[in-house]
């Protein structure tokens, strides 16, 4: 229950996110700092999300709807698109070419004290607009970059040098963002991952974890687990995965989810009827990736920075899915797992049915492979970027009252933060 005094919109700071759904990340990264705000500011900060490639322009939509088709079909076919936009990039080097009126409009009628960019196209020309519509003085402009690494991959249209603030997720990724491609040092963050706040709160143990197996999802509570991952368009190789883990159905079992793909989701169920024996768990679009991820031993990804980022926090060791070839974005994230945690790359089913044999016949070879991914972990309090935001956003109103900030977690919240001690690997072979 709120208990806060509420003010009128035109007394709360204002917040314009910006951001589309290239992938699912750059959204996932927008709500939750949408989701933080009211956490923490309840009825003193306005958060408006804005996906302005797809509402602003025909060709800005066309673009997006490509570069989902791409990922989804033929990854491969990444690297030149990705190369374009590169070049289209300088369209927008000082003000925005393609949706002007609609961003325009945007910044008119709702006049936000922050304008913070989640997505690579969304800063220059983005930045310089809304300072030239507003006024310089009454509006910030922060970017909140999610790439791990840095290198080709990590899009130069991420940095606007007369940014107020850019953000980043890794050290690595911030020393590239500065040394090759100008942004000022003194106006960078690193702050980790941008989860929300369920990913903070909802944590369970080793003895929730097999209970959840057991009641939640139907699975053996004590099996080795298999997350089949996707991202939110469904992109995937789900059927050239699980006849490996087939071989082994007595000692592996399986969570599959399917995002927005229905067609996948109804040959799974049909696949699932057609082999009783293997015990599996599957999901169209799930809202609950972070309770799934909890309950497995290792996801199967592609290199996706959301998820990522998640199974790190909750100590789930990644294998990436390179079938098909590997995105020029996707390349930055597996640079980083695979120097910092020792992660895999499987790039076919051989791979795949290798890498599982090999856990299955020796159990110390997982151990040590999970033991390799936690060391990558680290602690972060994801509140802290949160405040600086908002602080940054007052900047803009000064004569305004300062918002009333309630503690993390609440009170009376149910469930306890994450807890540094991990759960216990289970028994293989």
């Amino acid at each position: 229950m709120n208990d806060l005094p509420a003010q009128t919109t035109a007394e709360k700071l204002r917040i314009l996110v910006l951001t589309s759904s290239t992938g699912g990340g750059h959204d996932a990264r927008a709500q939750a700092f949408a989701e933080w705000c009211y956490q923490l500011y309840p009825g003193h900060v306005d958060v408006r999300i804005e996906q302005m490639l797809e509402k602003s322009s025909v060709i800005n939509r066309g673009g997006v709807g490509l570069y989902n088709w791409i990922q989804k079909n033929i990854p491969v076919l990444h690297t030149a698109f990705y190369s374009f936009i590169e070049l289209y990039g300088r369209v927008n080097w000082r003000s925005v070419a393609l949706g002007r009126g609609y961003y325009k409009k945007v910044l008119r009628d709702y006049r936000p004290h922050l304008v913070f960019s989640v997505h690579d196209c969304l800063n220059r020309g983005y930045f310089q607009l809304a300072r030239k519509i507003l006024g310089r003085e009454r509006v910030r402009c922060a970017t909140y970059c999610g790439e791990f690494s840095g290198g080709w991959g990590y899009s130069r249209n991420w940095v606007e040098p007369s940014a107020d603030l850019y953000i980043s997720r890794t050290c690595t990724a911030n020393r590239y963002a500065i040394e090759k491609l100008g942004m000022a040092g003194q106006r960078t963050l690193v702050r980790g991952h941008l989860m929300r706040p369920s990913a903070h709160l909802e944590h369970i143990d080793a003895a929730q974890r097999a209970l959840s197996r057991k009641r939640r999802y139907g699975l053996r509570p004590d099996t080795f687990t298999v997350f089949l991952a996707t991202g939110g368009n469904g992109a995937n190789n789900h059927f050239d995965l699980l006849p490996a883990l087939v071989n082994y159905r007595d000692r592996c079992q399986a969570i599959i989810i399917c995002g927005s793909n229905r067609d996948v989701y109804n040959k799974l169920m049909r696949w699932r009827a057609a082999n009783p024996d293997f015990r599996c768990h599957i999901e169209g679009y799930s809202e609950s990736v972070h309770l799934l991820m909890q309950a497995s031993d290792v996801i199967v990804t592609r290199g996706g920075t959301t998820t990522c980022a998640q199974a790190l926090h909750f100590s789930c060791p990644i294998v990436f899915n390179g079938f098909g070839g590997i995105m020029p974005q996707e390349k930055l994230t597996l640079k980083y797992f695979c120097n910092t945690a020792g992660s895999s790359i499987v790039r076919s089913s051989g791979d795949f049915a290798a890498l599982i044999g090999r856990w299955m016949t020796d159990p110390v070879a997982y151990r040590d492979y999970r033991e390799s991914f936690i060391k990558a972990r680290y602690e972060e309090d994801p509140t802290r970027v949160i405040d600086e935001l908002v602080t940054l956003a007052r900047a803009s109103a000064p004569l305004m009252p300062p918002p009333v900030r309630r503690p993390f977690p609440p009170a009376n919240g149910n469930c306890a933060p994450r807890k540094k001690e991990e759960p216990v690997a289970p028994a293989l072979g």
